[in-house]
């Protein structure tokens, strides 16, 4: 069974930065592709960051590229992404995603219960 616990949101102001952890149970890093997905209010699920399935590369969503970067400590089993130069945009709720990789919502099975991130002006 995998689990996925995300923590490290809150409140920032614009320009700001956060990092946000992802803290997984099992075999995930050496049996799934890790990323994260984020949603706004009212807004449909939409991929932020991952990992191909070897772990060897990483692809971004071009709304935080340049901004947002993602990592992982496989010891510790934790995957992170570290937000800066934060905008209202970026506003949503963060979801640490493991599964066949990609930029689609179908293609995770696992999802975390999530971790808000709110961007002031």
């Amino acid at each position: 069974q995998v689990q996925l616990v995300e923590s490290g949101g809150g409140l920032v102001q614009a320009g700001g930065s956060l990092r946000l952890t992802c803290a997984a149970s099992g075999r995930t890093f050496s049996s799934y592709a890790m990323g994260w997905f984020r949603q706004a209010p009212g807004k449909e699920r939409e991929f932020v960051a991952a990992f191909t399935w070897s772990g060897g590369s990483t692809r971004y969503a071009d709304s935080v590229k340049g901004r947002f970067t993602i990592s992982k400590d496989n010891a510790k089993n934790t995957m992170y992404l570290q937000m800066n130069s934060l905008k209202p945009e970026d506003t949503a709720v963060y979801y640490c995603v493991a599964g066949l990789g990609g930029t689609y919502v179908s293609s995770y099975r696992y999802w975390g219960q999530g971790t808000q991130v709110t961007v002031s002006i």
